[in-house]
């Protein structure tokens, strides 16, 4: 048999091939469960509709159960004479059961085969990284209640600026997380829409029934039209790029943070030492490099929509090879995302900070603003007050009061956490995970 599903009478140059496949049977190896659960779904509905026997449905789907769990135990490769995960199904499922493997692909294309491999696998890695955030966030939270009392200088443009706290600092690593789980919730809303059954593009003349494929997969509809299904491809990659490179945002902000409050000249935190190293030759040195390392690559992950943009911004309607080049960028960055993550929430877990930085007298002025304020709460205007506190300053006669009196919501002496976590709790819920996983339970079942 042809190891090509579109393959005629004739051999094609092998250089030619080699360029036009690429890394595609590599990356590939990613989908190759998710090609499995959407052939399950498919063929489900090509029996319902009289294009395959219950008999043969039966065989197919024990088989395709087997090679899940070839998939699952990392066994799965694709031969070097197939040309990617799709035939390679295929090609298994002929040798075990012949001719019968054959009909699997009655009624869609290899362009909805791929976008549905590519929406399952997404959603999943989606979830995962909706979970890593979430323990990222529960340790931001906990530090910052248990740090809520320990004093730390907040700056404005590198300069002293007013007090902070670490219960301030690490909170808002934690609020900033809850924005960008909003965005990941509407990334993968829009990815858990099923594109199967729109073929090249255009539809099928067989009698598809596509919502029974989506209910099947647990997507909470389908990509209705079906130039638009195959419109969403490139389109999907870019918006869940945009939500991972508003995670990576965060999480490299608060790395830049702790690599500068963890250097001599601050000496405002203490990293755990396994997540340092020293210099070949300073004895004295404990560089940060883990935070370095996250701050790099999530500045990378920061440019992965403009990568994606830019292979996929000129095209015109329909399909394009062009739109294989972004699993190379696209299918990858999970995994790196998902480790920044994990590393960050080791570190913050680790993470120990000084309680006397305050006690400095670098850092008396910063309370300036707090008597400026004292003095207009007393009555005098806040003008004056701004311009008495100033002229202390100058003749070197200020007297910080350090004793501090922020109440209002989200201020030092009321930061707010337990509403915090009640934002990102509703998101969590939002994204009802369960749909996904319990209808997949079933399609195994």
């Amino acid at each position: 048999m042809a190891n090509k599903l579109w393959e005629k009478n004739f051999e094609i140059n092998k250089e030619i091939e080699r360029f036009t496949v690429g890394r595609d049977r590599e990356m590939d190896l990613y989908l190759a469960k998710y090609d499995v659960l959407g052939s399950m779904a498919h063929i489900t509905m090509l029996q319902s509709i009289g294009l395959l026997e219950k008999e043969e449905l039966d065989s197919l789907l024990a088989e395709l159960k087997n090679i899940y769990a070839i998939c699952e135990r990392g066994e799965f490769v694709i031969e070097d004479d197939v040309e990617d995960v799709h035939s390679q199904v295929e090609m298994m499922l002929t040798r075990k059961l012949g001719d019968m493997g054959k009909k699997i692909h009655s009624g869609r294309s290899r362009n909805d085969q791929v976008l549905v491999d590519l929406k399952l696998f997404t959603r999943h890695e989606l979830m995962d990284i909706a979970e890593e955030v979430k323990v990222l966030f529960d340790e931001l939270i906990s530090k910052s209640n248990q740090y809520k009392d320990i004093l730390m200088p907040g700056y404005t443009h590198l300069q002293i600026a007013m007090p902070s706290s670490f219960g301030l600092w690490f909170g808002a690593y934690a609020e900033s997380l809850c924005d960008d789980m909003l965005f990941l919730q509407a990334a993968y809303k829009m990815t858990n829409r099923n594109p199967l059954g729109s073929a090249a593009g255009y539809g099928s003349s067989f009698p598809l029934n596509r919502t029974m494929t989506t209910e099947l997969l647990g997507f909470d509809s389908m990509a209705y039209n079906v130039v638009y299904a195959q419109m969403g491809r490139g389109k999907t990659e870019r918006n869940v790029a945009f939500a991972m490179a508003s995670i990576a945002g965060t999480v490299a902000k608060m790395a830049f943070d702790a690599c500068m409050f963890n250097s001599q000249n601050f000496s405002f935190v203490k990293l755990p030492k396994e997540c340092t190293t020293g210099s070949s030759i300073m004895p004295h040195k404990k560089n940060p490099d883990v935070f370095e390392l996250i701050r790099a690559k999530c500045n990378k992950i920061q440019g992965l929509p403009q990568q994606i943009m830019l292979i996929m911004n000129n095209l015109p309607v329909g399909y394009f090879r062009d739109l294989q080049i972004i699993k190379e960028v696209f299918l990858p960055a999970f995994a790196e995302l998902k480790d920044c993550l994990q590393m960050a929430a080791y570190i913050v877990n680790k993470m120990e900070v000084r309680d006397d930085i305050l006690d400095n007298p670098m850092y008396d002025l910063i309370f300036s603003v707090e008597e400026v304020n004292r003095l207009a709460a007393d009555g005098m205007p806040f003008r004056d007050a701004y311009k008495k506190v100033g002229l202390d300053i100058e003749a070197g006669q200020f007297v910080p009061d350090k004793k501090l009196r922020h109440t209002h919501e989200g201020s030092i002496g009321n930061l707010c956490n337990d509403k915090i976590q009640e934002v990102m709790s509703g998101t969590m819920n939002g994204f009802n995970f369960e749909r996904m996983t319990n209808a997949e339970r079933k399609l195994l079942a």
